[in-house]
């Protein structure tokens, strides 16, 4: 799929999608703000910004204008927040595009961020807060960056705690607004059947009193560790919830490609080792699957899983076991296919829609500037070798990248600690 990205004379990045035949256009609007932007005192600001953009503008005053316009055009809308950016965007009918430009553009630059809504909103985020405290299965991905990350922006939760939360004031939205939410941090990318000439025009024109900045790096974070690392939370509940990995690579390292073939083998589908083995197999869990994430400072690899109790530390093992075999066992060029073949057929499927497309170049430009193709992205899959493979997880899978976090009746980390050996 082409696509054309340019910079507006106001510093606004611009990339338009074009897509023939599409019935519906997606306007998808990203900002270099989230939470390793954010200091100790502010954490949770990104996010409770995001929700504070949908209460209202300058032309329409209260939330119930926002959603009962874009409602009553059949619009898909929503915004997002993560540790590295915020996300504003609606779907909608092709030729109601100016439209949704233009309400996207005025929630993103025109928000009232009154202090009577920012009190009201406290209650709801905190409830979101209590309800991923509730959720062992949610809980198990907040603990995992905290023992990976420690006490910095990477390792703070995209939420924020409950005391941070309370204490924000209507002096801090205003000051992080005004210095992330400025032309320079900022993509908007509008994919569709779209005329590009006519939708640059329109962009210019909504966001013309976009502001202007300095861009700022996020804080740069640091990577550390020597020994394997447990992070057991107690809850006694019927299953355990498990995430057991290592750190990797960034987003811009030629080694995630490997990275990813060697999490798809694990647990990437249902035909991987580890579902084989611990689903099928051993029959002890529901869940079983590949969790990766590769930032633009820091990197993971990890399996994810919802337990037997009473089978925990064998399920550990079988874990620790297929890590090792991926170090000493060469894969056949059958399994690596398979996988390759796995990933590039899902890569496909993830780029059908025009938010789909939005997405995927969205999110490529605001991480990293540039852009690969689903082309050049399935060719680096197809270019990875068994030797590649076993090379990485060599690299991997090291006694001092180990890093286990759980959730369940369990007390005694002693146990665990013996299991984390790789050798």
């Amino acid at each position: 799929m082409n696509f054309r990205k340019q910079t507006l004379a106001n510093g606004l990045r611009l990339i338009t999608v074009p897509i023939a035949g599409s019935l519906t256009t997606t306007v998808l609007v990203l900002v270099e703000a989230g939470s390793e932007y954010e200091t100790k005192e502010i954490n949770g600001l990104s996010h409770f910004l995001e929700h504070m953009c949908f209460k209202g503008t300058k032309t329409r005053p209260s939330s119930q204008n926002i959603s009962k316009e874009l409602d009553t055009l059949g619009a898909h809308y929503n915004a997002f927040t993560s540790d590295e950016m915020t996300g504003y965007y609606a779907t909608i009918a092709k030729e109601n595009t100016d439209k949704a430009i233009e309400i996207i553009s005025d929630i993103y630059l025109n928000s009232l961020l009154k202090e009577e809504d920012i009190d009201k909103e406290r209650g709801p985020i905190i409830e979101e807060i209590n309800m991923r405290e509730d959720d062992p299965g949610s809980k198990v991905w907040e603990l995992w960056p905290e023992l990976l990350y420690g006490d910095q922006p990477a390792g703070w939760k995209i939420t924020g705690s409950k005391e941070s939360v309370k204490m924000l004031k209507r002096e801090d939205f205003l000051r992080y607004f005004n210095k992330r939410y400025i032309a320079e941090n900022t993509v908007v990318v509008i994919a569709g059947d779209i005329d590009e000439v006519k939708v640059t025009e329109t962009v210019n024109k909504f966001w013309e009193k976009v502001q202007r900045g300095m861009r700022t790096q996020k804080p740069k974070t640091i990577e550390s560790q020597s020994e394997p690392r447990i992070l057991l939370k107690y809850k006694q509940l019927d299953q355990t919830h498990l995430k057991l990995g290592v750190r990797a690579y960034t987003i811009t390292d030629p080694r995630r490609f490997p990275a990813g073939i060697i999490m798809n083998i694990l647990g990437g589908k249902m035909s991987s080792r580890l579902w084989l083995r611990i689903r099928e197999e051993m029959g002890v869990a529901y869940y079983v699957h590949s969790d990766y994430d590769f930032d633009i400072d820091h990197g993971y690899i990890a399996i994810a899983a919802g337990v037997s109790n009473e089978k925990l530390e064998a399920v550990v093992k079988v874990i620790l076991e297929e890590f090792k075999r991926l170090k000493t066992e060469k894969l056949t060029d059958k399994e690596l296919e398979e996988a390759k073949s796995n990933m590039i057929g899902r890569l496909a499927i993830s780029i059908e829609t025009p938010e789909d497309w939005a997405d995927f170049y969205g999110n490529q430009e605001i991480m990293t500037g540039s852009i690969m193709s689903p082309e050049e992205r399935m060719a680096k899959i197809r270019k990875v070798t068994v030797e590649d493979i076993q090379t990485v997880a060599n690299d991997l899978f090291k006694d001092e990248k180990l890093n286990l976090v759980l959730i369940g009746p369990h007390k005694d980390q002693e146990p665990l600690k013996t299991l984390l050996k790789l050798g």
